[in-house]
Parts: structure tokens; sequence; C-alpha cells
């Protein structure tokens, strides 16, 4: 008798025990409720925005992202989705960013605020390339594989082409330029890894690569020099000549 009381006593217990722990598993949804409460999407995004220009982010975010998910389609549903873009951004959440212009731009191609889309991705991108903490002690990244910085010059190409009266151009063009220093930039430094290798002639079309692409950058001299000098290693007089001769006209025109 003994035993059968206790094991219903063990039962009950153990059923509490798990109707607890349910409970308890539940409860981060209840904390979600209360750290976004059930208001208006006009309560909600004015919270979210005063949130935002205090530089809150991760807050903001969590709140924005609530307006996104409750009204999917209602009055502030853009705006919403570009002032994630902008957290996001600022919180160094790169991917997170880049998938939401881009469902931006899918959904919304004649959106009049399209401009800022592709301005945001071309920074969301430069931002994405970069290595804070190397930068900050000075190190040179240009080694590193440009790809990043080829899609964010293809963004901003595609807001200056596209919209060239935008407010974001002018800011775009001079991104561009050093944008373009990069690329070039990181063309010479694999140019000098062959060279010092003896790969001359991967290290000559390195250089032509950069005559030829970014002669507008600030690297077509060396450019031009790393052709000369390497034609000349393969025995390519004229080759080597006619680089050294640019280089000359070049400076002249300067």
């Amino acid at each position: 008798m003994i035993n059968k009381i206790g094991k219903r006593a063990f039962a009950i217990v153990f059923s509490v025990s798990v109707l607890s722990l349910g409970a308890c598993s539940s409860a981060p949804d209840q904390e979600d409720i209360q750290r976004v409460p059930n208001r208006s999407a006009q309560a909600l995004y004015e919270d979210a925005k005063e949130t935002l220009d205090s530089g809150l982010y991760a807050r903001a975010i969590e709140l924005l992202s609530a307006i996104d998910s409750r009204y999917p389609f209602g009055p502030f549903s853009k705006q919403v989705q570009m002032d994630l873009v902008y957290a996001h951004y600022q919180s160094g959440n790169t991917e997170q960013a880049l998938a939401t212009v881009d469902r931006f731009i899918r959904l919304n191609p004649n959106h009049k605020d399209l401009d800022y889309m592709y301005y945001m991705r071309g920074l969301v991108n430069i931002k994405a390339d970069k290595n804070a903490f190397q930068e900050y002690f000075g190190v040179d990244r240009a080694d590193r594989d440009a790809n990043r910085t080829r899609v964010a010059f293809t963004d901003l190409s595609t807001l200056v082409k596209r919209f060239p009266d935008s407010d974001y151009a002018p800011e775009a063009k001079r991104r561009l330029v050093w944008l373009l220093n990069r690329m070039a930039r990181y063309e010479l430094k694999v140019a000098t890894y062959y060279y010092e290798r003896e790969a001359y002639l991967a290290a000559a079309n390195r250089g032509k690569f950069v005559v030829e692409h970014y002669s507008q950058s600030s690297y077509l001299d060396p450019a031009l020099e790393m052709m000369e000098k390497s034609y000349d290693k393969l025995g390519l007089t004229e080759l080597s000549k006619h680089a050294k001769q640019t280089r000359k006209l070049n400076k002249r025109t300067k």
C-alpha cells in the first residue's frame, strides 16, 4: 500500500516538474512580448525611430523586426526595412543588412528611395571588406581578396549611373575613387608577389590589368613600372620599352 502511494506521489511530483519545465520553456516567448509590447504599428515605429536615433541599434533592431513581422504590409513597412538596413549596418551585421537590402530591391524595383538602398548596399559591402582590428593598428590589408570591394564598386557605380541627381551621388563618387585605388593596389600586391617569386609573366599580366581597367587610379605608374621590369626579365625588350615610354608620356601629361 505504501509503495503504491509512494509511486503515485512520485508520479505527481514528476508531472509537476514536467509542467514546470514546459512553463520555463515558454518563458522566452513571454519575454519577447514584454520586450516588444503589442501596440499599433505607428506607436511601435515611433519608439523604434527614437531608439534608432539614440544609437541603441540592438534594441532598434528588435522593435523594427517586430513591426516588419507583425505589419508586413503596413504603412511603415518600406521605411522599417530601410531603417533595419541602417541598424544592421551600424551593428556590424553585414550579412543581415545585405539580405534586407536585396529583398527590398527585389520587391520594390521602382521605389523612390532605391538610390538610398544602393548607397547602403555599397557601404555594407565596404564594411564587410574591412578588418577593423587590423586597420586600427595600421596593418595594410591590400593583399586580401578584393571581391567585396568589387561588389561595393558595382553598387555605387549603379547608384551614380541610374540616379545621377541623387543626394547620395556626390559621396558615392568620392567613395568610388577610394575603391578604385583599393582594387588597383590589390592587383599590384599580387603582381609584387609573383615578381618576387620570379613568375614574371604573371606579374606583367597583373600590371597590365591595372593599366587596362584601373587607369584612373593612383597606381597607373607603378603598374607600368611592373610591366617594364617584368618584360625586361622575360627578355621581351620591345614590350619593356613600350611600357617605359608610356610611363614617360603619362608623366608629361599630368
